[in-house]
């Protein structure tokens, strides 16, 4: 019997910065190198905000497709007829004004982490996504991890039992923070600026919330919000610094504690010395992941009463034609079988899972009186908003 023509989704890539880029990379990686037959994927166009010239000095950086369209408007690629879905890959604090320009053109959508800069816009996002039956998926990649997804497994099988707690740790993977109060770049950069939605939390911390998420909220089989309970430290921007969230689940008996931080460094040396990453406790036992919270490659399980530690290694597996591979190619994958199979939304996370996720951050920047100007806060959608136009 003949193999099976595996489904193509082409992509339009909104934005050419540095997460287009590994993105990009990852799509143009065979599909077979991670054992995947029934899916590929087709850069079919590429937007800068305003230079079509940018646009295709990307698609050179890459080694991308000569026949990618290049664009310098956002509007123009979300018109492309081409194009099956859209991956908006702007700052977070572009991200509601960019989304909802493809989902007015009637585009699917994968928008990166943090969804949105407030809850109140990723509501938004979702009822538009359904008003017009349309897929839309917050790019939480290390959701789709074989890792991630066999952890999900080990849990609600029950192999630590019923879990209670996870611990979880999202920074840097050095240590930015200066004695001097200083972090090592300026204030005008992404990760600190209040224009573009800077600091740690949505950055990063986003991270260590989708370990408490995934492992506990995600397996409840009677949703409960959390209780939000914050510590926040402020930067000399405005933005936060450093984070401390924990989220009790109370009806479960469930409680998360997400850290994150641009001073301060969970694995120093980035040799995995300083411990796992994230613990999932249970009553039998529990899980360590070993590795960056947003990119792990190992994971251990310790039983209760056993001196036999599972240790189980997950490398993330490189194209040898391209010698590349970073790992984001799995929530590309996602998305081509949700589009071949009519769903509008990821099982993996849910849209309703990414609004609590959304509402608990912003419980937290609450918390710290951390607050955004305006343009980027308002979940009022403006099709000529600089955001979209890049005219500021």
């Amino acid at each position: 019997m003949a193999a099976q023509t595996p489904f193509t989704i082409k992509w339009g890539i909104l934005a050419t910065g540095g997460i287009a880029e590994t993105f990009c990379r990852d799509l143009l990686c065979d599909p077979a190198v991670r054992e995947v037959h029934d899916v590929r994927h087709e850069i079919a166009a590429v937007a800068s905000s305003n230079s079509a010239d940018r646009a295709a000095s990307f698609i050179q950086k890459i080694n991308g497709p000569s026949t990618a369209k290049t664009y310098g408007s956002y509007a123009e690629l979300v018109a492309d007829p081409d194009v099956d879905i859209i991956y908006v890959a702007t700052p977070h604090s572009h991200h509601f004004q960019n989304a909802m320009l493809a989902l007015e053109a009637g585009k699917n959508v994968l928008c990166e982490k943090a969804l949105t800069v407030t809850a109140a816009q990723t509501k938004k996002l979702v009822a538009k996504a359904k008003e017009k039956n349309l897929f839309l998926m917050e790019a939480v990649w290390t959701r789709y991890f074989p890792l991630s997804i066999k952890i999900r497994e080990l849990i609600a099988s029950g192999a630590i039992g019923k879990v209670h707690r996870t611990v979880a740790a999202a920074d840097l993977s050095f240590a930015d923070g200066k004695d001097d109060g200083s972090v090592a770049y300026p204030d005008t950069n992404r990760m600190v600026n209040i224009d573009l939605a800077g600091g740690a939390l949505l950055d990063l911390g986003i991270y260590a919330l989708t370990w408490v998420f995934q492992t506990l909220y995600h397996l409840q089989q009677d949703k409960e919000s959390p209780n939000v309970l914050a510590a926040i430290d402020q930067y000399r921007t405005g933005a936060d610094e450093s984070t401390s969230i924990i989220c009790h689940f109370p009806k479960n008996k469930m409680t998360g504690i997400a850290t994150t931080s641009i001073r301060v460094a969970t694995d120093p040396n980035n040799l995995n010395s300083a411990g796992p990453a994230i613990r999932i406790q249970g009553t039998k036992g529990e899980i360590q992941v070993f590795g960056p919270a947003f990119r792990p490659t190992q994971y251990k399980v310790i039983r209760k009463g056993d001196a036999v530690v599972d240790t189980v290694d997950c490398p993330i597996p490189k194209d040898p034609k391209v010698d590349y591979g970073h790992g984001m190619f799995w929530e590309a994958d996602e998305c081509a079988r949700c589009l071949r199979d009519g769903r509008k939304e990821s099982e993996t996370l849910p849209l309703s899972e990414s609004i609590v996720i959304m509402e608990t951050m912003g419980s937290a920047l609450q918390q710290g009186n951390v607050t955004y100007p305006e343009l980027i806060a308002t979940d009022v959608y403006d099709p000529k908003s600089p955001l979209n136009s890049g005219n500021r």
